[in-house]
């Protein structure tokens, strides 16, 4: 597994005490802006960046960031290769039969389609979708023929090659790719699947699931979480 490790020593700020461990590791992918991704200087980016160190400093946590490929992500908690997932994953019965969450940070947003024809019939076409996402197990139930890739750019570069049809995706990612290039655009409408989007982490550390539950609390109290979401997704974004 290819990881990258950045220490993120965070100082103490409000509510809250220290777990019993000594580093809390942050688990994410590192490749779907703007929620995560690698910036020019080599490091773990993106809103949830933002908001992981601003939960780690209220829960008065030391944290580490680590990257991990989405497609194992889930294993490689319960295994403890690292203690939380924040990487854009939605909450989910299926996924909390494995895993524990925190309430959500990030609300119940749209999923889109993005293609090269406004006029494809998207319930009999090839769509592309992340593996092991709720846009990949959406597609499969459609009727529409799923067409699945480790990462959220090889969906995009199917489209634009011509393996599929469409990309089944958040709208968050798509968007900005769609106003970028001409070629590309948004069809079909909204669907809205999962209970919005939380930290990720094994059945057993309830304390630190707790915890952190606390710290995003207190960020939609004050309204902190409102502006991180605003800053990075734009005054349209679904916000609490």
């Amino acid at each position: 597994m290819k990881t990258l490790v950045l220490s993120a020593t965070i100082l103490a700020m409000t509510a809250g005490g220290a777990l019993a461990q000594d580093v809390v590791r942050m688990g994410t992918e590192g490749a779907y802006p703007p929620y995560n991704f690698i910036n020019d200087d080599g490091e773990i980016d993106g809103f949830e960046r933002a908001v992981g160190d601003e939960l780690c400093a209220r829960a008065e946590l030391t944290c580490e960031w680590v990257t991990n490929e989405w497609d194992s992500i889930i294993p490689n908690l319960t295994s403890g290769n690292y203690d939380t997932i924040i990487a854009g994953m939605s909450i989910t019965a299926e996924r909390d039969e494995v895993i524990d969450f925190t309430q959500n940070y990030f609300p119940p947003a749209s999923s889109l389609f993005m293609g090269m024809d406004e006029d494809v019939d998207l319930t009999s076409v090839v769509v592309a979708a992340q593996t092991n996402t709720i846009q990949a197990g959406y597609i499969a139930e459609s009727g529409a023929t799923l067409l699945e890739f480790a990462t959220p750019d090889e969906t995009v570069a199917a489209v634009r090659n011509g393996e599929a049809d469409a990309v089944f995706a958040d709208g968050d990612f798509l968007l900005p790719i769609a106003a970028e290039d001409a070629d590309l655009m948004i069809i079909g409408d909204p669907v809205q699947l999962g209970g919005g989007i939380g930290l990720g982490l094994r059945e057993t550390d309830t304390e630190l699931r707790e915890t952190l539950n606390v710290a995003i609390q207190s960020m939609k109290d004050d309204g902190s979480l409102n502006a991180l979401i605003i800053e990075w997704f734009g005054e349209d974004a679904e916000t609490f």
